[in-house]
């Protein structure tokens, strides 16, 4: 009797043991896990490496790095015929790179299209956007919203299950400013206000990296304004990659700043940093050629 008793108590004492080593134990576990999502956080959510993209001989982009890091706004930029536009169609699937490699959100999507980048979450802005002149801005947006949720083609839905898309397109068009043009057909829309109209139908789709190609492009000082508090507003909880030539914009709205020089990265940092680089002064000297 006695020695079954000492053999429970034994059993019970190792069991409050492995009690009190469980907290420690499970602790490690959360700190372990609290650390990977930490550096899953500090991750590159898009990683370029050694891109190079050759036509018929003649090098376009040469062995280009680029490294954006989530929820940053980082602006692209350099002389025309930098490579620039041909650096984001490799980016967005719209070229194949010759060498060299893309990660989006840790998953090599190199040579992958443009269509399942961009279910992947990274969307070029007139990839999604192109507008229908034929419909109304309001109409646009909705289009945008039934695209992304399957319900694109499903034309037996009733009217009163699109009208539950209503209500979001109104809070897109307010937020490109828009609300006052909402039955004007898009064709009948300034040149700015059709790069509004493009920007609400890309976030229709609601993308975790938007790239803008020169979104300040052909807009006057009232709407670069307002696209710059656009940008800012919708880079909460999104990343943006940009193409930017206004370089006041890109030191008032940019983290980090990447800049290519004849297909080569020859600069990244600050815009203080970048602009105080010999090279980058440079390159924006004289540089006539057209990308």
């Amino acid at each position: 009797m006695q020695t079954t008793h000492r053999r429970w108590t034994t059993r019970a004492a190792d069991n409050l043991s492995d009690r009190d080593d469980a907290g420690p134990r499970n602790q490690a576990v959360i700190d372990h896990g609290s650390s990977l999502a930490a550096e899953a956080s500090q991750a590159p959510v898009l990683l370029a490496t050694q891109l190079t993209k050759q036509f018929s001989g003649s090098v376009v982009v040469n062995g280009a790095s680029l490294a954006v890091k989530r929820g940053s706004i980082h602006a692209l930029i350099g002389p025309n015929g930098a490579g620039k536009t041909t650096m984001f169609n490799m980016l967005s699937g719209f070229l194949p790179p010759t060498s060299g490699t893309i990660q989006f959100d840790g998953v090599d999507v190199t040579g992958e299209s443009p269509a399942a980048i961009a279910r992947r979450g990274l969307v070029r802005s007139f990839q999604i956007s192109a507008t229908f002149g034929h419909l109304s801005v309001h109409e646009n947006i909705r289009v945008a919203l039934q695209r992304r949720s399957g319900m694109a083609t499903q034309f037996w839905r009733s009217d009163a299950m699109l009208r539950r898309l209503d209500e979001r397109a109104d809070q897109l068009l307010e937020m490109v400013n828009l609300t006052v043009h909402r039955d004007v057909l898009a064709a009948n829309l300034s040149y700015g206000r059709k790069r509004m109209l493009e920007v609400a139908t890309t976030l229709a789709v609601d993308p975790a990296l938007l790239l803008l190609d020169e979104p300040m492009a052909g807009m006057g000082h009232e709407d670069i304004d307002h696209v710059v508090s656009l940008i800012r507003d919708i880079s909460v909880g999104r990343t943006i990659l940009m193409v930017e030539h206004n370089l006041s914009v890109v030191r008032g709205l940019c983290d980090t700043i990447t800049v290519l020089q004849r297909g080569q990265v020859i600069a990244e940092g600050t815009y203080d940093e970048v602009s105080s680089s010999p090279e980058v002064r440079e390159a924006y000297i004289g540089t006539e050629d057209e990308e």
